[in-house]
């Protein structure tokens, strides 16, 4: 059986990922899927800092509605918060087999919790409830192939088309946005009945 390859762009600062965490592995952890996972640090796959300081008041108002839809809290994490940390700690949770519990963890610590996931206290815990070791995490955060691959992602983002977070591409198809699950959903499907 040919496996799905599916690209996924995500930074942890993005409340847009936060959205997507909560479904996402619900359309792209199957068996015939092979994901190709891309974290990105700093404002890499964001809005530059100048626009966000006009964006930030109706992104929130957008997202609590989307939370209220879904169900899930919202507590927006402080606005320093710095989640390239988070990215590196994404590579060593998916070396060990415990990625889908390490982003599921990290999001709840930033946006249920509203912890600033740029501290590593912060981050310590998050990846302690998904099963990550402290000492393996807390050398995966200076682990200089982590942040050569961090760059690489930055350029090849770019390269595909990702422009902002989250972003899930199969083949050329590029989906983007928490709100674009289902479209994604519906192309596995007609991949999968040979479409």
């Amino acid at each position: 059986m040919n496996k799905i390859d599916i690209k996924v762009y995500f930074n942890f600062r993005s409340p847009y990922c936060y959205l997507a965490s909560k479904r996402m592995f619900d359309v792209i952890l199957a068996p015939d899927i092979n994901i190709i996972w891309r974290p990105l640090g700093g404002w890499n796959g964001r809005s530059p800092p100048d626009r966000v300081v006009y964006k930030l008041p109706i992104v929130r108002q957008d997202v609590a509605r989307w939370c209220r839809r879904l169900d899930i809290p919202f507590v927006p994490p402080p606005t320093e918060t710095e989640p390239t940390n988070a990215a590196l700690g994404s590579l060593l949770a998916e070396r060990v087999g415990r990625l889908p519990e390490y982003i599921f963890e990290v999001m709840r610590e930033e946006w249920e919790f509203g912890q600033n996931i740029g501290l590593i206290e912060s981050l310590m815990r998050a990846a302690k409830r998904a099963g990550i070791d402290s000492d393996q995490l807390q050398q995966a955060l200076t682990d200089e192939i982590g942040i050569a691959k961090l760059q690489e992602f930055e350029e090849s983002a770019k390269t595909d088309g990702a422009f902002g977070v989250p972003t899930f591409i199969v083949g050329k198809e590029v989906f983007w946005g928490n709100d674009r699950l289902d479209f994604l959903a519906e192309h596995i499907d007609s991949l999968r009945a040979g479409f």
